[in-house]
């Protein structure tokens, strides 16, 4: 007999989550850190403060969007990320992280033009895109991750 219950992971720690369909995904906690299991198609938004453990530590590959609020280029490749984040939920966690906000990571990371598309599995970097690629330039990068 199959297990009725399913595997979520959690859009803010990336934790996997058995979670009781009988009970619902709206009311859910994480285990693990205690957000709410139910996510918005909106990327995870990332800082310098909790950048380890939400992307180097992740469970899942992570496809993460440097940005700033007033690059254009940045506001062409935001909405393509929002459309990844939901087609490939649970399999992916799709991030965001404001430049301007979060010099630091930024710097370490090496990140001198944006806006820059830093794929992540197990905690290692295995691509980065500069600049406005278009949605099949990012997904046949994500191939190499997920």
């Amino acid at each position: 007999m199959s297990d009725p219950n399913q595997n979520i992971p959690c859009p803010a720690c990336g934790a996997i989550n058995r979670l009781d369909p009988a009970r619902g995904l709206n009311t859910a906690k994480c285990g693990k850190c205690g957000s709410p299991l139910a996510r918005s198609a909106a990327p995870l938004e990332v800082t310098d403060a909790d950048f380890q453990e939400k992307v180097l530590a992740s469970p899942l590959p992570v496809l993460l969007d440097l940005w700033a609020p007033w690059c254009g280029p940045c506001r062409t490749v935001g909405p393509i990320i929002e459309e990844l984040a939901e087609k490939y939920h649970g399999r992916l966690l799709a991030a965001k992280m404001n430049v301007d906000d979060n010099p630091y990571t930024a710097r370490e990371l090496r990140v001198s033009s944006i806006p820059t598309l830093l794929f992540y599995k197990g905690g290692n970097e295995v691509n980065r895109l500069v600049g406005a690629h278009p949605r099949a330039t990012i997904e046949q990068s994500l191939a190499m991750i997920l």
